[in-house]
C-alpha cells in the first residue's frame, strides 16, 4: 500500500490505496491517461460512481437519471453502445459486463460507492499488452481507499429535478444514504459499507403514431368504428416527419441496495484484498401517462382511434405497466507481494453471478379497462462470469532499466435469457415461452511487454498479446416454435496482438510518445446468440459475427508546469468487421434490434487537455479538455454488395459527435470552502448507420447539447461537511435517444468520526 498525500499544506488528507498512488500530472507509459484524485473530485455532483469520469477527455457516460441501471460508457472511437469495448475495474475486479451490449451492456458501476474511491486512471486505447481488446476505447481503473484507523463515515445526499416534456411536467426528487465503517487491527483492515439510493426519473419514453394511409380498403375497415378523442400531440420523429405523442411510460421508480465487505491483510512483503459487494436493484414503472381523452373526457388508453381526420392507433401493450428485481453479488481476491528483490507477483481471482434478475411487464396498462391481469416475463438464469489471472513483474533483469512483465489471464462468460407469457403479470408466473436463447463464451490469454528506459532522454515499450476465443453450447428459439432449441455450433478463434511504444523527451518538461497497438475484440455471448421477442423490442443475434480487428495509433505531445501540464493526442483507430447494434422505432413504439458488421470504421480525432493547479491565482484549479472526433464508415461493400443503390459508406458512424468539451473549475476560498462550476458540451450526432435521424429534440435522437453546473462544499467542522449543486442550470431539454435530466439541485451532509 502507498500512501498519498493531497491538498494545501494547511489541511493535507492522507489516503491510503491498495494500488500505485499516482500523481494527475503522470502521462502513463504506454497508454494516453487521465487521473482523478481526491482533490479533483470535489467539484463534481457525484451521486454514483460514473459521475466521476464524466468530464473526463473523449468519454461519454449515458446516464439518463441519478440511479440508471443503463449507464453505458463509450471512449474515443468506441460510442456509447458499444459497451465491450471498454473495461472498468474496481481494486482489479471487472465492473464491466461483458455478457451483453448496448444499454443492457453498462458497467456494474453500483458495486463500488462514490465515496470510498481514492483515485481513478483512465488509460485510453489497448496499447498495453496487459489488457484484451476489450480495451479498444480504453481501460478505468478505480482504486479505493484502505482503513488505516477507525472510521465512520456517513453521507446524506437529497437531489430533485424539474423536468418537462410533451405531456408531461413535474419535480423528482431523490435521495441516498450511505455509511461505512473501517478500522485496521494490526496486520488486518476491514471495511464495512451500506448505500441506499431512491430515485424517481423522469419518463424514459415518449409514444407517438403516424397517420395511417386512408386509400386502403384494408386501413378503411380498420378504422371503420375509431373512437373520436383529442390530445395526441403533433411533433416529429427522429426522420422529422410527423408524428403524433399519445403517451409516455411515467415516472421510474429507482431502489439501489448496497452492502460491501472489504478485507485485506499484510504478511511479509505480501498484501491480500478480499472484495464481497452485494447489490439489490428494483426499477418500478406502474404510472404510464396517457395524453388522450374520448368525447367524455375519459383516458384512453388503447384502441384505433380518430382526431381531426387523422387515424391513428395506441397499441394494446404500449402502455402497459414493468417491475425491475436485480440481485447480483461480486467476489475479488487480489494478492501481490515480492518473489524476490526483483521479481513482484500480482494475481486476482474474480466471480459475479446474477441471483435474480427478473422483469415482469404487463400486457395492458394497469389502468385500462380491458387489462385481465396477463403479462411477459423476462428472466436471466445461470448468468455471470468468472475471471483469474496472474502477472510477473520483473525489474532490472537483462539491462539497466529494463522492466519485464508477463502474465497470463482466463475468462468465463455464460447468459441465459428465458422470456415467457405470464396469467399474472406480477407473480411473473410461466404461462408458455415466447423465447429462450444463451449460450458460453471463454478466452485464455497470455501476454509479454518489455518496457525499457534505454536512457534519460528516450524509452522504448515492445509487447504481444495472444488470445484463444471459444464459443460454446449456444442456443435459441425461433419465434414460431419457442419451446424447440436450436444449437449453434460451437466456435473458436486464435489471434495475436502486438504493441509498440517510443517516448522521447528532450527536456524534463516535455514528452513526446508514439504507441500503436494492434486489437481483437471477440464477440459477446448477447451478440452470438441472444433471440428475444417481447411486448415492446424484439432482438435478433449473428452467430456467425468475426471479431472486430483494430489498429490504434496515438501521437502524444506534453509539456508539463510546475503545477499542472498541458497534452495534446493526436489519436486514429481503423476498425475492420465493426459490430454495430441497430435498433428501428416502429410506430406506436415498439423496436426491432439486430447486430450487424460494418466492415471498415475510421476514426481520427485530438485531445487537447490542460489541467492546471493555481490557474492565475493559487486558490483556482481548472481541469479541460476539448475532443474533435470524426468517425466515417469506410466500407460495407459485404453488406450491400457492388453498386447499391444506397450505400452508408461515407456516413458518421453512430453516436460520435465531432466535438466534445468539459470544464471543471474549483476556487479554493478557504481551507473549509470550495467553489466549483463545470460546463459539459457535445455536438449532434446520429443514432443510425443510415444517417437519416435528422430531427433534434425530440424523442429518439441524438442531441447536442451544453450543460452547465455548479457546486460549493463547506466544511463546518472536522467531521461535518455540507454541500449544495447542480446540474444542468439552464434546464435544457436535450435526448440522448432517451431524454436527459432537467435542472437537477443537490444538497448534502457528510460526517466522518
Amino acid at each position: 500500500m502507498i500512501a498519498k498525500k493531497r491538498g494545501k499544506a494547511s489541511d493535507i488528507e492522507e489516503v491510503m490505496v491498495w494500488g500505485a498512488a499516482k500523481d494527475s500530472a503522470s502521462a502513463g507509459y504506454t497508454n494516453p491517461t487521465s487521473l482523478l484524485t481526491q482533490e479533483d473530485m470535489v467539484a463534481i455532483n457525484a451521486t454514483t460512481t460514473e459521475d466521476l469520469v464524466k468530464y473526463e477527455p473523449s468519454l461519454v457516460i449515458r446516464k439518463r437519471y441519478i440511479g440508471d441501471s443503463n449507464g453505458t460508457l463509450g471512449m474515443r472511437g468506441s460510442n456509447m453502445f458499444a459497451t465491450s469495448r471498454s473495461m472498468v475495474f474496481a481494486d482489479g475486479v471487472p465492473l464491466h459486463y461483458l455478457l451483453q451490449s448496448r444499454w443492457s451492456g453498462a458497467p456494474r458501476w453500483t458495486l463500488v460507492s462514490a465515496s470510498e474511491i481514492a483515485q481513478v486512471e483512465i488509460l485510453y486505447g489497448p496499447f498495453s499488452a496487459e489488457y484484451s481488446g476489450n480495451a479498444m476505447g480504453g481501460v478505468v481503473l478505480i482504486e479505493t481507499a484502505i482503513p488505516q484507523k477507525r472510521e465512520v463515515h456517513i453521507d446524506l445526499d437529497y437531489f430533485s429535478q424539474d423536468f418537462s416534456a410533451y405531456g408531461f411536467s413535474d419535480r423528482l426528487n431523490g435521495y441516498k444514504t450511505f455509511i461505512s465503517y473501517g478500522d485496521k487491527l494490526g496486520d488486518l483492515s476491514l471495511y464495512l459499507s451500506y448505500n441506499r439510493l431512491e430515485n424517481d426519473s423522469q419518463p424514459q419514453t415518449f409514444y407517438f403514431d403516424q397517420d395511417k394511409n386512408h386509400s386502403l380498403p384494408e386501413v378503411q375497415a380498420q378504422f371503420a368504428n375509431a373512437i373520436p378523442v383529442t390530445g395526441f400531440m403533433k411533433n416529429q420523429d427522429v426522420y422529422a416527419k410527423d408524428a403524433y405523442y399519445f403517451g409516455d411510460t411515467g415516472v421510474e421508480q429507482a431502489v439501489t441496495d448496497n452492502v460491501k465487505i472489504k478485507l485485506g491483510y499484510d504478511f511479509g512483503n505480501w498484501s491480500t484484498l478480499l472484495n464481497l459487494a452485494y447489490e439489490d436493484r428494483t426499477t418500478l414503472r406502474d404510472s404510464p401517462n396517457s395524453y388522450v381523452r374520448d368525447e367524455a373526457g375519459q383516458t384512453v388508453w388503447s384502441g384505433n382511434l380518430e382526431q381531426d381526420g387523422l387515424w391513428l392507433t395506441i397499441p394494446a401493450n404500449r402502455l402497459g405497466a414493468s417491475d425491475l428485481e436485480r440481485k447480483s453479488l461480486s467476489t475479488g481476491l487480489r494478492l501481490k507481494g515480492q518473489l524476490t528483490d526483483q521479481v513482484r507477483m500480482e494475481t486476482t481471482i474474480s466471480d459475479f453471478r446474477i441471483l435474480k434478475d427478473n422483469t415482469r411487464t404487463s400486457s395492458r396498462s394497469l389502468q385500462d379497462p380491458l387489462f385481465n391481469g396477463s403479462g411477459q416475463t423476462t428472466d436471466y438464469d445461470h448468468t455471470g462470469w468468472q475471471t483469474f489471472d496472474i502477472k510477473l513483474v520483473l525489474e532490472d533483469m537483462g539491462l539497466e532499466g529494463m522492466e519485464w512483465i508477463t502474465g497470463a489471464r482466463r475468462e468465463t462468460y455464460e447468459l441465459n435469457l428465458d422470456q415467457y407469457n405470464s396469467s399474472d403479470w406480477a407473480q411473473g408466473d410461466n404461462a408458455g415461452y415466447t423465447s429462450r436463447s444463451g449460450g458460453e463464451t471463454a478466452i485464455n490469454a497470455a501476454f509479454v511487454q518489455l518496457n525499457w528506459d534505454i536512457n534519460a532522454h528516450w524509452d522504448l515499450a515492445l509487447g504481444g498479446r495472444y488470445e484463444e476465443w471459444e464459443s460454446k453450447h449456444g442456443y435459441f428459439t425461433r419465434s414460431a416454435a419457442p419451446t424447440v432449441l436450436i444449437a449453434v455450433d460451437d466456435n473458436q478463434r486464435n489471434q495475436f496482438s502486438p504493441k509498440f511504444s517510443l517516448g522521447y523527451a528532450p527536456a524534463d518538461e516535455w514528452l513526446v510518445r508514439y504507441s500503436l497497438a494492434r486489437a481483437y475484440r471477440f464477440p459477446i455471448v448477447e451478440e452470438l446468440f441472444s433471440q428475444s421477442q417481447s411486448y415492446a423490442s424484439t432482438t435478433v443475434a449473428r452467430p456467425d459475427l468475426k471479431p472486430e480487428n483494430g489498429l490504434h495509433h496515438n501521437l502524444l505531445l506534453e509539456k508539463q508546469f510546475d503545477s499542472g501540464y498541458a497534452r495534446i493526442n493526436l489519436f486514429s483507430e481503423t476498425i475492420q468487421d465493426a459490430i454495430e447494434s441497430q435498433s428501428n422505432i416502429l410506430p406506436g413504439g415498439a423496436s426491432i434490434t439486430s447486430f450487424s458488421a460494418v466492415d471498415e470504421v475510421q476514426t481520427d480525432g485530438v485531445e487537447l487537455i490542460l489541467n492546471y493547479y493555481g490557474l492565475l491565482v493559487p486558490e483556482l484549479d481548472m481541469r479541460f479538455n476539448l475532443t474533435y472526433t470524426k468517425s466515417i464508415i469506410e466500407d460495407n461493400s459485404s453488406a450491400e454488395g457492388v453498386n447499391p443503390d444506397n450505400s452508408i459508406e461515407g456516413n458518421d458512424y453512430p453516436r460520435m459527435p465531432r466535438w466534445r468539451s468539459n470544464l471543471l473549475l474549483t476556487y479554493h476560498a478557504s481551507d473549509r470552502w470550495d467553489v466549483s462550476a463545470n460546463v459539459q458540451y457535445a455536438d449532434k450526432s446520429f443514432g443510425r448507420l443510415q444517417n437519416d435521424d435528422i430531427a433534434e429534440q425530440v424523442m429518439g435522437a441524438q442531441d447536442g447539447y451544453t450543460r452547465v453546473g455548479a457546486k460549493t462544499t463547506y466544511a463546518v467542522s472536522d467531521q461535518l461537511k455540507c454541500g449544495l449543486g447542480v446540474d444542468n442550470l439552464t434546464n435544457q431539454r436535450s435526448f440522448v435517444a432517451h431524454p436527459w435530466p432537467g435542472r437537477t439541485l443537490y444538497m448534502s451532509l457528510s460526517y466522518s468520526l
